[in-house]
């Protein structure tokens, strides 16, 4: 098992721009079975990521 350690000691940085990312810009995507958010380095707004989070009928 791969067990996560939390530190405050490492500022990520954004892969597509290479500056220390303070903040996550974060935008909310809804569609009829549920809500998604898509995750924006806040220099660059290049997309990081996008939740996976199922809507209430898709378990």
């Amino acid at each position: 098992m791969i067990r996560a350690k939390e530190t405050d000691s490492i500022v990520p940085v954004c892969p597509h721009c290479d500056k220390e990312v303070q903040n996550i810009l974060v935008t909310a995507i809804s569609s009829t079975f549920g809500k998604r958010y898509a995750y924006y380095c806040e220099h660059c707004k290049k997309i990081l990521g996008v939740s996976h989070r199922k809507g209430f009928f898709m378990g």
